[in-house]
């Protein structure tokens, strides 16, 4: 299931800014080639990641988000909604421990932990490979909790339906113009723990204009996950992904 010709592995050089020296100014031609091909191989395995579940009605959807912004809490909060309307699934991915992966299986939902070590996302190899281990049912929704980062998971397709992107309002309200490819990548934005608005200082609707600004269709949801405040609209959303 889910085979390439290449043997699997984690090694992988990814684009990320380079550090300051070290560097020949000739290097640089040499640097932006490995990192288009490291691109592309991903590229290719989404792809066949893409096929694969798109011929059993799985619909994969990639929550990214900066460490505690509420992902897992949300999730959570998410199986126990829609446990019964259809098969559900979680990929947890994080650099180490399988707690996150351990709360969601006290939901009693199917999950596979995935550690990065060192490496700061998930890719379409770690993505098959956890295909393989979960083998979720036919027309399965999938949930992918990314490595907390709000910079090089956008980078990489895993093969998904859609990306989504979390904020909490106790980050920055200008958070979509310090990382706007995240924001630009994103198909839904969920500004989470609206449940803290009356004591902290962020501007809803500045974020949701900020987000537009990068990403002008996208569509921008205010909720808690801990309350239960806006979650009807994510799960109607949710059960659109088909």
């Amino acid at each position: 299931m889910l085979r390439e010709d290449d043997e699997p592995g984690h090694a992988h050089p990814h684009p990320h800014p380079r550090p300051h020296g070290g560097h020949r100014p000739d290097d640089a031609g040499e640097t932006v080639t490995i990192e288009q091909k490291v691109l592309a191989k991903n590229d290719l395995l989404a792809d066949r990641n893409r096929t694969w579940m798109t011929q059993r009605g799985i619909a994969a959807v990639n929550v990214m988000s900066s460490p505690g912004a509420g992902k897992t809490t949300l999730l959570e909060r998410t199986i126990t909604a829609l446990g019964g309307r259809r098969p559900l699934a979680v990929i947890e991915g994080d650099q180490e421990t399988r707690l996150d992966a351990d709360r969601i299986g006290r939901t009693g939902c199917a999950v596979v932990q995935v550690n990065t070590g060192a490496g700061c996302h998930l890719d379409a190899e770690m993505m098959r490979d956890a295909l393989t281990a979960l083998t979720p049912a036919e027309g399965a929704l999938l949930m992918v909790e990314n490595v907390g980062n709000l910079v090089c998971p956008a980078l990489f397709d895993l093969g998904e339906r859609a990306k989504v992107v979390i904020i909490s309002v106790t980050e920055g309200t200008d958070k979509p113009l310090k990382y706007p490819y995240m924001f630009a990548a994103a198909d839904l934005i969920l500004i989470n723990k609206a449940d803290l608005l009356p004591h902290v200082d962020f501007d809803v609707e500045q974020c949701a204009r900020h987000a537009r600004s990068v990403n002008p269709d996208v569509r921008v949801l205010t909720v808690s996950a801990t309350t239960g405040e806006g979650l009807d609209h994510w799960y109607d959303w949710l059960a659109a992904q088909r």
